[in-house]
């Protein structure tokens, strides 16, 4: 018997890095304004990029 997991790992690595992204993004209060200026951009664009990367995927 031979299990197949390749397809899986791409998927879950995305889930788990726009997890990590998100938690970032709730964690953006701690930093002051100029700061939260410059990190909230680089966030929201990695986000976007996740969300089009999880898009693509075969389900």
């Amino acid at each position: 018997m031979s299990f197949d997991f390749q397809p899986v790992y791409p998927r879950h690595d995305l889930l788990v890095e726009l997890g990590e992204v998100e938690m970032a993004m709730d964690n953006l209060n701690d930093y002051d304004e100029s700061q939260r200026s410059v990190i909230e951009p680089d966030l929201e664009s990695r986000m976007q990029s996740l969300l089009e990367a999880l898009d693509h995927l075969a389900v």
